[in-house]
């Protein structure tokens, strides 16, 4: 007498079912997407001065740049001075609560600077950061 083994549902296939994992999975993608700030740039690498008095800025979501050429450039690209104002303006239309950060050379001339954040201003932004790097202590 031969014994026959009955095999349920021989057409499916067995395994795991993957759908819960992928669901949680993209869950997780789509949350680190939204909670993620993702780093500006201004467009230009510039030597900041160095200050005793330098403090970490929490945030800066606007980044400005002044090269030593007289050169401005926001979100790499390179601007007039007459278009900072409305570059700014632009800007605080996606992010309305962004700061702005100056990152003025150390051998740019103060003049531009000072027309650049007269500019930023008149956007609407009232608390203009200048970008400097901590002095070493103990020496200058």
């Amino acid at each position: 007498m031969r014994m026959r083994r009955h095999h349920a549902g021989s057409d499916e296939e067995a395994g795991i079912d993957m759908t819960p994992m992928l669901d949680i999975v993209f869950i997780m993608l789509i949350f680190f997407i939204v909670t993620s700030s993702f780093i500006k740039e201004s467009g230009i690498t510039v030597q900041s001065p160095s200050a005793d008095s330098a403090a970490e800025q929490p945030k800066g979501n606007i980044l400005i740049a002044v090269s030593p050429d007289g050169e401005i450039w926001i979100d790499q690209q390179q601007v007039d001075v007459r278009a900072v104002r409305a570059a700014v303006e632009r800007m605080l239309v996606d992010q309305p609560d962004s700061t702005v950060v100056v990152q003025a050379d150390r051998d740019s001339r103060s003049g531009l600077v000072i027309q650049v954040m007269d500019q930023v201003r008149l956007a609407g932004v009232q608390d203009v950061a200048l970008a400097a790097t901590a002095a070493a202590p103990g020496g200058r």
